[in-house]
């Protein structure tokens, strides 16, 4: 009987690809992948640190497995166990620590774990790490991620990516073109490209290549429908990435670029080397070269420092730039960060309030821009059904659209004309 394996992933796509490539390697070792709530023999728990809330979800799962099986393997990695391994070893259970680094060995490092009784710590400083090859085998997914690129270098004064991701790793352009390749031979048809600062590829590379190369070759690939960008920083804008994106057949109608403030004197005091009026100029210019373009972002209240009009120059530079969905998020001191030790701390209540004030904007900006496509045609990319008789997909923009039809229509890309929006998605009839 073949062992099982389960797996619980936090935080960003990164993450969410690293984890398909560890089922991989489990897999090619005869595991049975099996869903978390299941009795497994080996639990993975791949971790993020974006907030201290990140972190307390992480320990929570960890703790879970635990229970689930107290005589199963556990197995920490990602980002919370690359920063805090020590205080991960004080939890009672734990065998296996890794960091973001050296994730290859996992598979035999529970087998080890499984005949000694003695906890493994495998985390390195990352200075020197190379981009890790992670395989990810056979993956029939309509949509999938690619990851390109590892690491960070911006050194947000809030964030602790750059400490538990080391410094920019690029991957090699014919691993990446590979892979692409074998996925669109397992029928994939839409692409998502991601990485921890994706607008950076190629940066440290000897080779002159960059993230409009990766995009032009994989236009190239039969089969690969779609491209889609996960999130791109402002400052890693160039005119080549610009005018590559505009002449694409293949590459959606959506950004996701992180604006963290609509606020210069917040912007400064984060790091974000922008301001409010480069982010305008930069939307505008997008905005010109694609006309009905879906504009996603990240805004972070309570900062520290941050007061009323502060936010309220926020509040207005959001409507200002109407996108089409916004990730709220609180501030949370990550101890290590500059931020953290920064006076003038806003209360968690004002937080609170912010954040749902926000948010509620962020949520009619949404209906806004969806229904403008109501009473257009669509192209769907077909996914799930998410109910009997219905079948729910994405378009280029990233809006949800659900038709009433059979199965049969997954992995297909098909017209659809928008009837109405309701409950937060497009509903139509396939043309």
């Amino acid at each position: 009987m073949s062992k099982k394996a389960a797996f619980y992933t936090l935080g960003c796509k990164v993450n969410q690809y690293e984890t398909e490539a560890l089922h991989n390697l489990f897999r090619c070792k005869n595991y049975e992948i099996v869903d978390f709530s299941h009795k497994a023999d080996v639990y993975v728990v791949n971790t993020c640190t974006v907030t201290h809330l990140s972190d307390r979800k992480s320990r929570q799962m960890i703790r879970r497995a635990m229970k689930r099986n107290p005589q199963g393997i556990v197995a920490v990695t990602g980002c919370y166990a690359q920063v805090a391994s020590e205080a991960i070893q004080k939890i009672p259970g734990v065998d296996i620590i890794i960091g973001t680094h050296n994730r290859q060995q996992i598979v035999d490092l529970v087998e080890k774990a499984e005949k000694e009784n003695d906890p493994v710590v495998l985390v390195e400083e990352l200075g020197n790490a190379s981009f890790e090859e992670l395989p990810l085998g056979e993956i029939r997914r309509t949509r999938a991620f690619i990851k390109v690129e590892d690491g960070c270098e911006h050194f947000c004064s809030y964030c602790l990516v750059p400490y538990a991701r080391g410094p920019v790793r690029s991957r090699k352009m014919e691993n990446i073109i590979a892979e692409a390749e074998r996925m669109a031979s397992f029928d994939t048809k839409e692409l998502v490209l991601t990485g921890v600062n994706l607008g950076v590829y190629g940066k440290e590379l000897k080779e002159d290549i960059s993230l409009a190369d990766v995009i032009t070759k994989i236009e190239g690939i039969k089969g690969i429908e779609r491209i889609r960008l996960s999130s791109l920083e402002l400052t890693d804008f160039t005119m080549e990435l610009m005018e590559t994106i505009a002449d694409s057949n293949k590459v959606c109608e959506h950004l996701h670029i992180p604006l963290q403030s609509g606020d210069d004197y917040v912007l400064n005091k984060m790091n974000r080397l922008y301001t409010t009026s480069e982010y305008r100029k930069l939307v505008n210019y997008l905005r010109y070269i694609m006309p009905d373009l879906a504009l996603t972002t990240d805004v972070m209240v309570g900062f520290p420092g941050e007061k009323d009009k502060n936010f309220n120059s926020t509040y207005e530079f959001v409507k200002e730039m109407a996108f089409s969905r916004i990730h709220v998020f609180k501030y949370s001191p990550r101890i290590g960060t500059p931020a953290s030790q920064f006076p003038d701390h806003v209360a968690p209540e004002v937080k609170d309030y912010r954040s749902s004030k926000l948010a509620e904007m962020g949520r009619n900006l949404s209906r806004e821009y969806s229904k403008q496509f109501v009473g257009q045609q669509v192209k769907v990319l077909f996914e799930e059904e998410k109910q009997e008789g219905f079948m729910e997909g994405l378009t280029g923009h990233y809006l949800r659209v659900r038709v009433k039809t059979c199965p049969s229509l997954k992995g297909q890309i098909r017209r659809v004309k928008v009837i109405e929006l309701k409950n937060g998605f497009l509903s139509g009839d396939l043309l």
